[in-house]
């Protein structure tokens, strides 16, 4: 009977070809996260019990093995508790589909199900208030290629509360920007979802649109090459311009702001025709 069930490779195979990327049909950003948990557990295993991967066999990954695992990168790599709940999600899901290939180690995955994930406490999550929001828009020289495309990029961000990602992602295919403007995305999830835009922001984009060094392959906001604004070209852009804009908002500096703060903007209920130009939308 054995003899009959799947070898560690073949179900650590499996379980990327055809559990996540065919069934699952996961983000490119969760497989390279689960590849990477997967790298560091093999390299552990070699070091703890000197075992080649292509050796191993499931029985050798317990859960006293998941254990050690996990607070071996706390103490060697410092990782965070968020990152070790991470880690011990892309393992447990292994395990969830091992339990259906190889039913007769089901007390052993059972045991490992069971690990339980580390509490932590969350960090507040800070916002953007309206005049820390003006300062940033107002940032960009504007006079610049980089400035209006940075510009543009943010208010965009500011009105729709885009992730980082479908900002980065976002396509001349996705914008319709006729008399009922809206821009149309698939995010987290896989979840696609329609916008609409307001108008001072459809002219901004109509007006970036028309620049002469956009790309063919009809990416938004390129690059200064032409190719996809990587998260950390954009984290490194609001870091400039957050420096900027504290000269003239200076609470700013008393913040820790990431590009998904735009997601937990606040907008007070009361109309300011003052700031209605600047923050088209939500004046």
């Amino acid at each position: 009977m054995k003899s009959m069930e799947p070898s560690f490779p073949v179900l650590l195979q499996c379980f990327f070809t055809q559990r996540l990327m065919q069934q699952k049909k996961v983000s490119p950003h969760t497989l390279c996260s689960y590849r990477d948990t997967f790298r560091l557990l093999l390299r552990f295993v070699q070091k703890k019990l000197h075992t080649r991967p292509e050796q191993l066999v499931l029985d050798q990954i317990d859960a006293p093995l998941v254990a050690d695992f996990l607070k071996d990168l706390e103490d060697s790599r410092g990782v965070s508790a968020r990152t070790r709940n991470l880690r011990l999600t892309a393992i447990r899901s292994f395990f969830r589909f091992a339990s259906y290939e190889v039913p007769s180690r089901s007390a052993q995955i059972q045991r490992v199900l069971a690990t339980p994930p580390k509490r932590y406490t969350r960090r507040l999550i800070h916002y953007l208030t309206r005049e820390e929001v003006v300062a940033l828009l107002d940032a960009p020289d504007k006079t610049t290629w980089t400035g209006r495309r940075d510009h543009a990029l943010m208010l965009l961000a500011v009105q729709t509360g885009l992730r980082l990602t479908e900002v980065t992602g976002l396509t001349q295919c996705n914008l319709t920007l006729g008399k009922a403007a809206y821009l149309q995305v698939v995010g987290k999830g896989r979840k696609e979802r329609a916008v609409p835009l307001s108008k001072p922001v459809v002219g901004v984009l109509k007006a970036w649109l028309q620049e002469p060094r956009l790309p063919g392959n009809g990416i938004v906001f390129p690059s200064m090459r032409g190719g996809r604004l990587s998260s950390d070209a954009v984290q490194s852009l609001l870091c400039k311009y957050l420096s900027v804009a504290s000269r003239a908002c200076p609470s700013i500096q008393k913040k820790r702001i990431t590009f998904h703060c735009w997601r937990h903007y606040v907008w007070p209920p009361t109309r300011s025709t003052a700031t209605a130009d600047v923050l088209p939308g939500f004046g």
